[in-house]
Protein backbone atom coordinates (compact mmCIF):
# COMPACT_ATOMS: atom_id res chain seq x y z
CA UNK A 1 0.00 0.00 0.00
CA UNK A 2 2.89 2.59 0.83
CA UNK A 3 4.75 1.92 -2.38
CA UNK A 4 1.32 2.33 -4.40
CA UNK A 5 1.05 5.63 -2.47
CA UNK A 6 4.20 6.93 -2.85
CA UNK A 7 4.09 6.03 -6.83
CA UNK A 8 0.75 7.85 -7.44
CA UNK A 9 1.40 10.79 -4.98
CA UNK A 10 5.21 11.50 -6.21
CA UNK A 11 3.47 11.35 -9.70
CA UNK A 12 0.25 14.09 -8.66
CA UNK A 13 3.75 16.43 -7.85
CA UNK A 14 5.25 16.25 -11.02
CA UNK A 15 1.46 16.47 -12.91
CA UNK A 16 1.56 19.73 -11.27
CA UNK A 17 4.81 21.20 -13.19
CA UNK A 18 3.50 20.06 -16.72
CA UNK A 19 0.40 21.35 -15.90
CA UNK A 20 -0.03 25.06 -15.73
CA UNK A 21 2.79 25.50 -18.34
CA UNK A 22 0.59 23.70 -20.45
CA UNK A 23 -2.38 25.91 -19.33
CA UNK A 24 -0.92 28.90 -20.50
CA UNK A 25 -0.68 28.46 -23.90
CA UNK A 26 -0.47 31.16 -26.56
CA UNK A 27 -3.34 31.00 -29.44
CA UNK A 28 -0.76 30.81 -32.78
CA UNK A 29 -3.67 28.28 -34.33
CA UNK A 30 -7.25 28.46 -34.52
CA UNK A 31 -9.26 27.79 -31.65
CA UNK A 32 -9.76 24.39 -30.72
CA UNK A 33 -12.68 23.76 -28.05
CA UNK A 34 -12.10 22.32 -24.33
CA UNK A 35 -12.04 18.58 -24.40
CA UNK A 36 -14.72 17.76 -21.70
CA UNK A 37 -15.54 14.34 -20.62
CA UNK A 38 -18.27 12.16 -21.17
CA UNK A 39 -21.48 12.58 -19.21
CA UNK A 40 -21.93 10.71 -16.22
CA UNK A 41 -24.29 7.71 -17.08
CA UNK A 42 -25.97 7.63 -13.96
CA UNK A 43 -29.15 9.82 -13.66
CA UNK A 44 -28.11 10.68 -10.13
CA UNK A 45 -25.26 13.36 -10.87
CA UNK A 46 -27.84 15.49 -13.00
CA UNK A 47 -28.30 18.91 -11.97
CA UNK A 48 -31.93 19.84 -11.38
CA UNK A 49 -33.48 22.41 -13.43
CA UNK A 50 -33.76 24.55 -10.16
CA UNK A 51 -30.57 24.36 -9.32
CA UNK A 52 -29.41 27.85 -9.92
CA UNK A 53 -32.44 28.90 -7.13
CA UNK A 54 -30.94 26.75 -4.68
CA UNK A 55 -28.14 27.99 -2.09
CA UNK A 56 -24.61 26.72 -2.02
CA UNK A 57 -24.62 23.84 0.09
CA UNK A 58 -28.68 22.85 -0.43
CA UNK A 59 -29.18 18.99 -0.80
CA UNK A 60 -30.10 18.46 -4.20
CA UNK A 61 -30.68 14.90 -4.29
CA UNK A 62 -29.38 12.02 -1.86
CA UNK A 63 -29.54 8.35 -1.46
CA UNK A 64 -28.01 5.54 0.75
CA UNK A 65 -25.85 3.13 -0.85
CA UNK A 66 -23.88 0.12 0.64
CA UNK A 67 -20.60 0.86 2.33
CA UNK A 68 -18.25 -1.97 0.69
CA UNK A 69 -14.93 -1.74 2.31
CA UNK A 70 -16.38 0.39 5.50
CA UNK A 71 -17.60 -2.55 7.65
CA UNK A 72 -18.16 -0.21 10.70
CA UNK A 73 -20.08 2.22 8.63
CA UNK A 74 -23.36 3.53 7.14
CA UNK A 75 -22.38 5.53 3.70
CA UNK A 76 -24.82 8.20 1.72
CA UNK A 77 -24.38 9.86 -1.74
CA UNK A 78 -25.27 13.55 -1.53
CA UNK A 79 -25.88 15.95 -4.81
CA UNK A 80 -25.88 19.62 -3.99
CA UNK A 81 -25.69 22.71 -5.22
CA UNK A 82 -22.17 24.75 -5.64
CA UNK A 83 -20.73 26.76 -8.13
CA UNK A 84 -18.10 27.27 -10.35
CA UNK A 85 -15.35 29.46 -11.19
CA UNK A 86 -17.23 31.61 -13.47
CA UNK A 87 -20.06 31.91 -10.94
CA UNK A 88 -22.15 29.57 -12.47
CA UNK A 89 -24.41 27.17 -10.18
CA UNK A 90 -23.38 23.47 -10.60
CA UNK A 91 -24.57 20.31 -8.82
CA UNK A 92 -21.54 18.67 -7.17
CA UNK A 93 -21.18 15.16 -5.24
CA UNK A 94 -19.92 14.16 -1.46
CA UNK A 95 -19.92 10.72 0.11
CA UNK A 96 -21.02 10.55 3.75
CA UNK A 97 -19.56 7.49 5.80
CA UNK A 98 -20.78 7.76 9.42
CA UNK A 99 -19.86 5.07 12.20
CA UNK A 100 -23.01 2.75 13.26
CA UNK A 101 -24.87 3.58 15.99
CA UNK A 102 -23.18 7.01 16.11
CA UNK A 103 -25.02 9.82 18.21
CA UNK A 104 -26.04 13.13 16.56
CA UNK A 105 -23.71 16.27 16.08
CA UNK A 106 -21.02 13.86 16.17
CA UNK A 107 -17.46 15.51 14.90
CA UNK A 108 -17.05 15.33 10.70
CA UNK A 109 -14.32 15.43 8.94
CA UNK A 110 -13.59 16.38 5.09
CA UNK A 111 -11.19 14.13 3.53
CA UNK A 112 -10.10 15.28 0.37
CA UNK A 113 -8.34 12.20 -1.98
CA UNK A 114 -5.01 13.28 -4.26
CA UNK A 115 -7.57 12.79 -7.52
CA UNK A 116 -5.71 13.24 -10.39
CA UNK A 117 -8.26 11.84 -13.68
CA UNK A 118 -10.27 13.34 -16.07
CA UNK A 119 -13.08 10.83 -16.69
CA UNK A 120 -15.74 11.15 -14.73
CA UNK A 121 -16.15 7.82 -13.33
CA UNK A 122 -12.71 8.02 -11.98
CA UNK A 123 -14.16 10.45 -9.29
CA UNK A 124 -14.24 9.58 -5.34
CA UNK A 125 -17.84 8.92 -5.23
CA UNK A 126 -17.53 6.04 -8.32
CA UNK A 127 -14.61 4.36 -7.11
CA UNK A 128 -14.48 4.43 -3.11
CA UNK A 129 -16.61 1.44 -2.82
CA UNK A 130 -15.28 -0.69 -6.18
CA UNK A 131 -11.41 -0.84 -4.07
CA UNK A 132 -10.39 2.29 -6.89
CA UNK A 133 -9.25 4.85 -4.15
CA UNK A 134 -6.02 4.55 -2.50
CA UNK A 135 -6.59 6.38 0.52
CA UNK A 136 -9.20 3.74 1.75
CA UNK A 137 -7.38 3.02 4.69
CA UNK A 138 -7.00 6.04 6.18
CA UNK A 139 -10.40 6.75 5.93
CA UNK A 140 -10.93 3.80 7.80
CA UNK A 141 -8.64 5.16 10.49
CA UNK A 142 -10.75 8.04 10.75
CA UNK A 143 -13.80 5.69 11.34
CA UNK A 144 -12.45 3.79 14.18
CA UNK A 145 -11.82 7.02 15.99
CA UNK A 146 -15.62 7.63 15.71
CA UNK A 147 -15.86 10.53 13.65
CA UNK A 148 -17.77 10.80 10.29
CA UNK A 149 -16.18 10.94 6.93
CA UNK A 150 -17.14 13.13 4.07
CA UNK A 151 -15.13 12.26 0.53
CA UNK A 152 -16.70 15.05 -1.75
CA UNK A 153 -15.49 14.88 -5.52
CA UNK A 154 -13.73 18.05 -5.27
CA UNK A 155 -12.57 18.02 -9.34
CA UNK A 156 -16.77 18.98 -9.91
CA UNK A 157 -19.08 17.96 -12.36
CA UNK A 158 -16.39 18.18 -15.43
CA UNK A 159 -13.44 17.03 -13.40
CA UNK A 160 -11.44 20.02 -13.96
CA UNK A 161 -8.30 18.43 -12.10
CA UNK A 162 -5.99 21.77 -11.12
CA UNK A 163 -8.67 24.16 -10.89
CA UNK A 164 -7.59 24.21 -6.41
CA UNK A 165 -9.66 27.39 -5.89
CA UNK A 166 -12.71 25.45 -7.13
CA UNK A 167 -11.56 22.62 -4.86
CA UNK A 168 -11.66 24.24 -1.97
CA UNK A 169 -15.12 25.48 -2.55
CA UNK A 170 -16.32 22.59 -3.37
CA UNK A 171 -15.57 21.41 -0.22
CA UNK A 172 -16.78 23.73 2.02
CA UNK A 173 -20.51 23.11 0.28
CA UNK A 174 -19.93 19.37 0.87
CA UNK A 175 -19.78 19.97 4.21
CA UNK A 176 -22.77 22.53 4.85
CA UNK A 177 -24.63 19.29 2.56
CA UNK A 178 -23.67 16.44 4.72
CA UNK A 179 -25.08 18.47 7.97
CA UNK A 180 -28.17 19.45 6.25
CA UNK A 181 -28.95 15.77 5.14
CA UNK A 182 -31.01 14.87 7.81
CA UNK A 183 -30.02 10.95 7.94
CA UNK A 184 -26.42 11.65 8.88
CA UNK A 185 -27.11 12.95 12.05
CA UNK A 186 -24.30 15.40 11.57
CA UNK A 187 -25.78 18.63 12.81
CA UNK A 188 -23.84 21.52 13.84
CA UNK A 189 -21.47 19.33 14.74
CA UNK A 190 -17.35 20.25 15.02
CA UNK A 191 -15.88 19.97 11.18
CA UNK A 192 -12.13 19.06 10.47
CA UNK A 193 -10.25 18.93 6.84
CA UNK A 194 -7.66 17.03 6.11
CA UNK A 195 -5.87 15.85 2.52
CA UNK A 196 -1.92 15.08 1.46
CA UNK A 197 -0.56 16.74 -2.14
CA UNK A 198 -3.39 17.35 -4.54
CA UNK A 199 -5.71 16.45 -1.81
CA UNK A 200 -4.11 19.27 0.42
CA UNK A 201 -4.38 21.78 -2.76
CA UNK A 202 -8.27 21.88 -1.74
CA UNK A 203 -7.87 21.17 2.06
CA UNK A 204 -5.74 24.39 2.06
CA UNK A 205 -8.19 26.57 0.04
CA UNK A 206 -11.39 25.20 1.86
CA UNK A 207 -9.19 26.72 5.28
CA UNK A 208 -8.30 30.22 3.25
CA UNK A 209 -11.68 30.04 1.74
CA UNK A 210 -14.09 29.45 4.98
CA UNK A 211 -13.93 32.85 6.87
CA UNK A 212 -15.66 34.70 4.20
CA UNK A 213 -17.26 31.92 2.19
CA UNK A 214 -18.51 29.85 5.22
CA UNK A 215 -18.37 31.51 8.28
CA UNK A 216 -21.00 29.46 9.77
CA UNK A 217 -19.58 26.02 10.12
CA UNK A 218 -17.31 25.35 12.94
CA UNK A 219 -14.20 24.14 11.43
CA UNK A 220 -11.91 23.16 14.57
CA UNK A 221 -8.65 22.49 12.42
CA UNK A 222 -6.89 21.35 9.28
CA UNK A 223 -4.25 18.89 8.80
CA UNK A 224 -2.33 19.14 5.38
CA UNK A 225 0.81 18.05 4.03
CA UNK A 226 2.67 18.56 0.76
CA UNK A 227 0.84 21.32 -0.32
CA UNK A 228 1.22 22.62 -3.97
CA UNK A 229 0.80 26.18 -2.67
CA UNK A 230 2.04 28.75 -5.54
CA UNK A 231 1.85 26.88 -9.19
CA UNK A 232 3.61 28.92 -11.03
CA UNK A 233 6.69 28.57 -8.91
CA UNK A 234 6.26 25.05 -10.17
CA UNK A 235 6.06 25.95 -13.44
CA UNK A 236 8.85 28.38 -13.33
CA UNK A 237 11.10 25.46 -11.80
CA UNK A 238 10.37 22.40 -13.19
CA UNK A 239 7.76 23.23 -16.27
CA UNK A 240 8.26 21.27 -19.38
CA UNK A 241 10.92 18.85 -18.50
CA UNK A 242 10.22 15.48 -19.87
CA UNK A 243 9.02 13.39 -17.36
CA UNK A 244 7.34 9.37 -16.83
CA UNK A 245 4.49 11.72 -15.01
CA UNK A 246 3.89 14.17 -18.11
CA UNK A 247 0.22 12.71 -18.71
CA UNK A 248 -0.79 13.94 -15.18
CA UNK A 249 0.55 17.27 -15.68
CA UNK A 250 -0.93 16.82 -19.17
CA UNK A 251 -4.33 15.76 -17.66
CA UNK A 252 -3.72 19.05 -15.52
CA UNK A 253 -4.03 21.38 -18.63
CA UNK A 254 -6.50 19.58 -19.73
CA UNK A 255 -8.62 20.15 -16.05
CA UNK A 256 -7.96 23.67 -15.86
CA UNK A 257 -8.84 24.49 -19.55
CA UNK A 258 -12.36 23.16 -18.71
CA UNK A 259 -12.63 25.16 -15.87
CA UNK A 260 -11.32 28.77 -17.14
CA UNK A 261 -12.19 27.84 -21.40
CA UNK A 262 -11.62 31.57 -22.03
CA UNK A 263 -8.57 32.25 -20.23
CA UNK A 264 -6.41 29.37 -20.67
CA UNK A 265 -7.45 27.66 -24.30
CA UNK A 266 -4.93 24.58 -24.17
CA UNK A 267 -5.99 24.14 -27.66
CA UNK A 268 -4.90 27.00 -29.29
CA UNK A 269 -1.22 26.38 -28.90
CA UNK A 270 -1.00 22.48 -29.73
CA UNK A 271 -0.31 21.06 -32.76
CA UNK A 272 -1.73 17.55 -34.02
CA UNK A 273 0.19 15.43 -32.04
CA UNK A 274 -0.79 17.62 -28.64
CA UNK A 275 -4.56 17.77 -29.77
CA UNK A 276 -4.84 13.99 -30.72
CA UNK A 277 -3.02 13.45 -26.67
CA UNK A 278 -5.70 15.85 -25.62
CA UNK A 279 -8.89 14.04 -27.18
CA UNK A 280 -7.34 10.62 -25.84
CA UNK A 281 -6.78 11.52 -22.49
CA UNK A 282 -9.97 13.52 -21.64
CA UNK A 283 -11.56 10.67 -20.40
CA UNK A 284 -8.86 8.18 -18.57
CA UNK A 285 -7.47 7.53 -14.63
CA UNK A 286 -4.59 8.29 -13.58
CA UNK A 287 -2.60 5.03 -14.73
CA UNK A 288 -4.21 4.90 -17.91
CA UNK A 289 -3.45 8.60 -17.99
CA UNK A 290 0.38 7.95 -16.88
CA UNK A 291 0.71 5.61 -19.76
CA UNK A 292 -0.23 8.05 -22.15
CA UNK A 293 1.91 10.66 -21.77
CA UNK A 294 4.86 8.76 -20.25
CA UNK A 295 8.66 10.80 -20.89
CA UNK A 296 6.90 13.40 -23.80
CA UNK A 297 7.01 17.25 -23.31
CA UNK A 298 5.19 20.24 -23.80
CA UNK A 299 7.71 21.07 -26.71
CA UNK A 300 7.24 17.92 -29.29
CA UNK A 301 3.30 18.88 -28.52
CA UNK A 302 3.14 22.60 -28.90
CA UNK A 303 4.18 25.63 -31.45
CA UNK A 304 4.37 29.12 -30.93
CA UNK A 305 5.74 31.28 -27.77
CA UNK A 306 6.99 30.82 -24.62
CA UNK A 307 4.16 29.36 -22.39
CA UNK A 308 5.05 30.44 -19.02
CA UNK A 309 5.15 34.05 -20.14
CA UNK A 310 1.19 34.77 -20.86
CA UNK A 311 -0.37 37.05 -19.17
CA UNK A 312 -4.10 35.58 -19.19
CA UNK A 313 -2.40 31.91 -18.16
CA UNK A 314 -0.60 33.31 -15.45
CA UNK A 315 -3.51 34.84 -13.90
CA UNK A 316 -5.06 31.49 -13.83
CA UNK A 317 -1.54 30.18 -12.39
CA UNK A 318 -2.26 33.14 -9.57
CA UNK A 319 -5.91 32.19 -9.06
CA UNK A 320 -5.48 28.82 -7.76
CA UNK A 321 -2.48 29.48 -5.86
CA UNK A 322 -3.08 29.35 -2.33
CA UNK A 323 0.10 31.16 -1.30
CA UNK A 324 -1.10 34.39 -3.40
CA UNK A 325 -4.63 34.32 -1.99
CA UNK A 326 -4.71 37.50 0.53
CA UNK A 327 -7.43 35.33 2.96
CA UNK A 328 -5.95 33.31 5.87
CA UNK A 329 -7.26 30.70 7.44
CA UNK A 330 -8.64 31.46 11.30
CA UNK A 331 -8.76 27.46 11.50
CA UNK A 332 -5.84 25.73 13.81
CA UNK A 333 -3.30 23.93 10.76
CA UNK A 334 -1.29 21.36 11.11
CA UNK A 335 1.39 21.51 8.15
CA UNK A 336 3.58 18.74 7.28
CA UNK A 337 6.42 18.50 4.70
CA UNK A 338 9.32 15.98 3.87
CA UNK A 339 12.77 17.85 3.90
CA UNK A 340 13.68 15.80 1.11
CA UNK A 341 11.16 16.81 -1.56
CA UNK A 342 12.11 17.47 -4.66
CA UNK A 343 8.73 18.17 -6.33
CA UNK A 344 7.18 20.55 -4.30
CA UNK A 345 9.46 23.09 -2.86
CA UNK A 346 9.16 23.46 0.49
CA UNK A 347 10.24 27.17 0.08
CA UNK A 348 6.73 28.36 -0.64
CA UNK A 349 5.16 26.38 1.96
CA UNK A 350 7.47 27.82 4.88
CA UNK A 351 6.44 31.39 2.98
CA UNK A 352 2.97 31.02 3.23
CA UNK A 353 3.33 29.61 6.77
CA UNK A 354 4.56 32.55 7.90
CA UNK A 355 2.00 34.95 5.99
CA UNK A 356 -0.24 33.03 7.95
CA UNK A 357 1.27 32.98 11.30
CA UNK A 358 2.04 37.05 10.65
CA UNK A 359 -1.67 37.59 10.65
CA UNK A 360 -2.68 35.39 14.08
CA UNK A 361 -3.34 31.76 12.42
CA UNK A 362 -2.00 28.81 14.91
CA UNK A 363 0.26 27.12 12.86
CA UNK A 364 2.17 23.64 13.49
CA UNK A 365 4.60 23.12 10.78
CA UNK A 366 6.41 19.89 11.01
CA UNK A 367 9.03 19.01 8.69
CA UNK A 368 10.32 15.78 8.34
CA UNK A 369 13.58 14.55 7.84
CA UNK A 370 14.85 12.88 4.98
CA UNK A 371 11.27 12.54 3.72
CA UNK A 372 10.38 12.57 0.16
CA UNK A 373 7.12 13.72 -1.71
CA UNK A 374 5.90 9.85 -1.53
CA UNK A 375 7.07 8.86 2.18
CA UNK A 376 6.31 12.12 3.88
CA UNK A 377 2.41 11.02 3.32
CA UNK A 378 2.84 8.11 5.55
CA UNK A 379 4.86 9.27 8.01
CA UNK A 380 2.65 12.61 8.45
CA UNK A 381 -0.65 11.21 8.53
CA UNK A 382 -0.68 9.51 12.15
CA UNK A 383 0.17 13.15 13.44
CA UNK A 384 -2.27 14.63 11.08
CA UNK A 385 -5.18 12.61 12.59
CA UNK A 386 -3.82 12.70 16.14
CA UNK A 387 -3.80 16.39 15.68
CA UNK A 388 -7.35 16.88 14.52
CA UNK A 389 -8.23 14.63 17.53
CA UNK A 390 -6.87 17.16 19.99
CA UNK A 391 -9.16 19.63 18.13
CA UNK A 392 -11.76 17.74 18.69
CA UNK A 393 -11.59 17.63 22.23
CA UNK A 394 -11.60 20.74 22.66
CA UNK A 395 -7.17 20.72 23.55
CA UNK A 396 -5.68 24.38 22.56
CA UNK A 397 -3.95 23.91 19.08
CA UNK A 398 -0.10 23.87 19.07
CA UNK A 399 1.96 26.79 17.25
CA UNK A 400 5.34 26.96 16.31
CA UNK A 401 4.67 29.99 14.61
Amino acid sequence: MKSVLRKIIGSTSAALVVAVGAAVLAAPNGYAAPAYPFADPDPFYNAPADVGTRADGDVLASRSVAATGFPTAEAWQIQYKSTNSAGVPIAAVTTVLVPRGAPVNRPLVSYQPFVNSLGLQCAPSHQLFVGGLQETPALNALLARGWAVAVPDHLGPSSAYGAAKLGGRLVLDGIRAAQRLPQTGLGAGPVGLAGYSGGAMATNWAAALAPTYSPELNIVGAAQGGTPVNIGELADRLGGTPSDAFGLGFAAAIGLEREYPTRSPLGNGLNVEGLQLRDRMSNLCTDSILAAGAGMSLAELTDGPSILTDPSGRSVMDENSVQLYPGVPRTPMYVWHGSADPLVNIGPVRETVDKYCAQGARVQFDVIPGADHGSATVLGVGPAFSYLGDRFAGIPAPSNC
